[in-house]
């Protein structure tokens, strides 16, 4: 059997699945974005630690190594490239409002015009997604053959900052009595040129992971809170 099956990539698959999980509810009928949604900030949080798991294992040898970087950013594309997308998609088909509001729409959905450029904001979103893991895969195997240790620093907006951003958008939605959609394809698109901008981020360490996990986490049970408050 190729690939490799131990403890060191077991987060990695995990994400993959609940992506794949959370592609198929947010497509489900009408669309769920708020089911998908919760996928998105699991894979958020096996993101989280997958590196150190896969760290720990010392014994590790070069071809293994090179797999996980490889296997990492597949699952990242899926994970925080596809499932946002279909998230959008499925806040096109469902007006995702507290109360009835004024939307951008003909009839009970938005004109055909303004999907074409939404679905084009969708397919942008996972090009530059792919395009700049495909980027850091090349600089970051250039760099472990230059240097030891762990990276101090990205180049671009890492893609896994999805798993906070679109939560957050989704979590207003229950605070605001107003369709957001339009908001949720803003900050998709404000990422797409993040993602393929020349600007250096800092790499949080232990503690900037754990502040993000617990944001993630708060994100989560709010969700949860704002689902049985308004079902």
């Amino acid at each position: 059997m190729i690939g490799y099956f131990n403890y060191s990539e077991i987060l990695t698959y995990l994400s993959a699945i609940s992506a794949g999980v959370g592609i198929i509810v947010a497509l489900q009928g009408n669309g769920h974005p708020y089911l998908g949604v919760f996928f998105l900030l699991f894979c958020g949080l096996c993101d989280a630690f997958d590196g150190k798991v896969a760290r720990m294992k010392k014994d590790r040898e070069a071809q293994e190594q090179k797999f996980g970087i490889q296997i990492d950013s597949l699952s990242d594309l899926v994970a925080f490239g596809v499932l946002p997308a279909c998230i959008g998609d499925a806040m096109i088909r469902v007006c995702p409002t507290i109360t009835e509001v004024p939307r951008l729409k003909k009839g009970d959905e938005f004109s055909f015009p303004f999907v074409v450029i939404l679905f084009a904001i969708l397919m942008l979103y996972i090009l530059a997604a792919l395009i700049r893991l495909a980027y850091f895969n090349v600089i970051e195997e250039e760099r472990q053959n230059t240097e030891a240790g762990v990276r101090k620093s990205f180049v671009g907006l890492p893609v896994t900052t999805a798993a906070l951003a679109f939560p957050t958008v989704l979590l207003l939605q229950y605070l605001i009595p107003a369709d957001l959609t339009l908001l949720y394809f803003a900050v998709m698109l404000v990422m797409t040129v993040l993602f393929l901008a020349k600007i250096k981020v800092p790499k949080p360490g232990t503690r900037g992971m754990m502040v993000m996990v617990i944001l993630g986490l708060i994100e989560f049970i709010f969700l949860i809170v704002g689902r049985n408050v308004l079902h």
